[in-house]
């Protein structure tokens, strides 16, 4: 059984309906699509920003942006680990549906390769005029015909994902070339290089993808910063995570500044997100009540900030629909005007309407999860939202290709009990029945898709799916 939430945009073209009245016609001849500036970190969590933490962290330029942006309260990453979560959040598609599952891609190429015939939001902004650019992890496949100039970005500067590196010492793939960097650290390496990118492309349309590897392992950062976080009292691997995360800070603040000085605010929509929850290799920090880390699919490891801007178009405020990041593809094409018929359906759905301070009147989306090492198994670490209501098969372990489990699924009601401490399975019966079919319903359709061999070969001169 195929699911699909394909959705037609409520707008022909959304951003032509923000232009000025006057000489409206005219003037969305001529005026650029906005650019696109998406920001990922790596490992974050919601408990990491000072203005959840009561300031034990120090990063005032992501309080800033929340300030300035329109603010999910219940986002989600596309899975509980980094690489599935990438290739939804670029595709609009359920990551097993993309080929990428897992986490090692030198251990398990064959389930972290990025299919060919799937396409990315940059191979279909490509065509409508706009500059595509990667700076920093791709982690969506590795070898030769796998890596992100395959996949519709003209400039690459970043590294797979499949080498380990250090913060001081690493090598960075520039477009098809390796350079070898001793004396830079390499979040604010990456920083510069985007707004370098920005520098390059600011008389075009541009979509810039930053994916920064902080605060991922290898815990490191310039000792002076740790020293003042353990002189808060924090930890020795806490007070390395927020330095790092405050380097991260320091650069998105530079990147903002640029967008200003060059004119370029109110052209541009700014994305940032994490792709998951924090990693619990690297101890316990605060996360809120969240249940869970990184590797589960409690809301711990896969509920994440999400804050979007763009100036002098959307209002800043809360919002507390349910977003996911299936959803991202679809809203940025509905935002720019971006038609695309797609081969392969896409998952998600535009939130747009959310943006402009409209309502969709819709339902929210029922979302899915599910994720262990290697080959998936749907009857662990799985879940399903549906409205209020949360389905969960329990994780077990983050060994490799798990026996089937035998742990019956829980039942959490997120708006009474958004740490997931209360069962409620025992209550509602049919509503577990009722969610147990959906899951299982999804469980099928992503793995038909996961290992269905497509023959046709990608297209690339319409950005469109062959």
């Amino acid at each position: 059984m195929m699911i699909t939430m394909n959705r037609v945009p409520m707008v022909q073209c959304l951003f032509s309906l923000l232009i000025a009245t006057s000489g409206a016609a005219e003037q969305s001849r001529s005026t650029p699509p906005p650019n696109i500036v998406l920001i990922l970190a790596d490992d974050m969590t919601l408990g990491d920003l000072s203005s959840r933490n009561n300031g034990l962290s120090h990063t005032p330029n992501l309080d800033r942006l929340a300030q300035e942006s329109v603010w999910f309260d219940q986002a989600y990453s596309a899975s509980c680990v980094c690489a599935p979560a990438r290739a939804a959040l670029l595709t609009g598609r359920y990551p097993h549906r993309t080929g990428v599952v897992s986490l090692n891609m030198n251990r398990y190429p064959e389930f972290t390769r990025l299919k060919h015939e799937e396409t990315t939001l940059a191979e279909i902004l490509k065509p409508h005029g706009y500059a595509t650019g990667l700076i920093g992890k791709w982690h969506c496949g590795a070898g030769k015909n796998f890596g992100p100039l395959q996949h519709g970005f003209d400039e690459f500067e970043g590294f797979s994902g499949s080498q380990d590196l250090s913060y001081f010492r690493y090598s960075l793939t520039v477009n098809e070339q390796q350079e070898d960097v001793t004396d830079q650290y390499l979040t604010d390496d990456l920083s510069n290089r985007a707004i370098e990118y920005i520098r390059r492309h600011r008389d075009e349309p541009f979509f810039l993808h930053l994916a920064h590897y902080a605060p991922h392992r290898p815990l490191e950062a310039p000792a002076e910063r740790v020293a003042f976080y353990r002189r808060k009292g924090l930890d020795e691997a806490t007070a390395t995570i927020y330095a790092m995360i405050e380097i991260m800070d320091r650069g998105l603040g530079q990147l903002l500044d640029e967008l200003d000085q060059l004119e370029l605010a109110e052209r541009t929509i700014v994305i940032f997100a994490s792709d998951n929850g924090p990693d619990p290799l690297t101890g316990t920090r605060f996360n809120g009540n969240l249940r869970g880390t990184k590797y589960e699919i409690y809301e711990g490891g896969i509920r994440v900030p999400l804050m979007i801007r763009w100036k002098g178009h959307f209002n800043p405020r809360k919002i507390s629909d349910v977003v996911h990041f299936v959803d991202v593809v679809p809203t940025i094409l509905e935002i720019c005007g971006v038609t695309h018929q797609s081969q392969w359906p896409v998952d998600g759905r535009s939130f747009a309407s959310q943006l402009t301070g409209q309502t969709s009147g819709d339902k929210s989306p029922i979302k899915y999860w599910q994720w262990n090492r290697g080959k998936p198994n749907y009857t662990h670490n799985a879940a399903v939202r549906d409205g209020d209501w949360k389905l969960v098969r329990p994780y077990v372990t983050r060994r490799v290709n798990p026996d089937d489990s035998v742990l019956r699924p829980t039942l959490y009601n997120l708006v009474d009990d958004p740490a997931e401490h209360h069962d409620l399975a025992d209550e509602y019966p049919e509503r577990v029945t009722r969610m147990t079919v959906l899951l299982n319903q999804w469980s099928q359709s992503v793995e038909e898709d996961r290992v269905q061999k497509k023959t046709k070969t990608k297209g690339r001169s319409a950005g469109q799916r062959p």
